[in-house]
């Protein structure tokens, strides 16, 4: 699971505080490198300890097996791409959610991109059955 790249964007709406998206961000990937634009905030991160905030809180939650799911369905080629919700996250916890209409205030986008990313998914979330 070499050279994993990990890339998480958030709009932020005009009725929204920046720094509460940052948080939503933080709370579930812990401390990224953000980039802060007027409407979009940048995280990225390198390697395994990028998504180690996120393994963990899969394990807490509980939700393996959904987790592996939304990430399969994800992959294309060496890239996994899925959707959580802001509001969610911010209070942090993890709810995967749908690219658009879902979340009122729109989905925090998350992009891996990794050499191996069936591994990672194994690592991230492996089968429980």
């Amino acid at each position: 699971m070499d050279n994993v790249k990990l890339l998480v964007q958030a709009e932020v709406n005009p009725t929204e505080d920046p720094e509460k998206v940052i948080t939503a961000i933080n709370r579930v990937f812990g401390e990224l490198e953000l980039e802060v634009e007027e409407e979009l905030i940048t995280g990225r991160g390198e390697g395994l300890e990028s998504l180690r905030k996120f393994h963990d809180l899969l394990r807490r939650e509980m939700i393996l097996d959904a987790a592996r799911a939304v990430l399969l369905r994800g992959l294309q080629g060496n890239t996994i791409t899925f959707h959580l919700n802001k509001q969610v996250a911010y209070v942090g916890h993890i709810s995967f959610s749908q690219p658009v209409g879902e979340s009122p205030l729109g989905p925090i986008r998350v992009e891996i991109r990794c050499d191996d990313p069936r591994s990672l998914i194994d690592w991230l979330a492996p089968k429980t059955t």
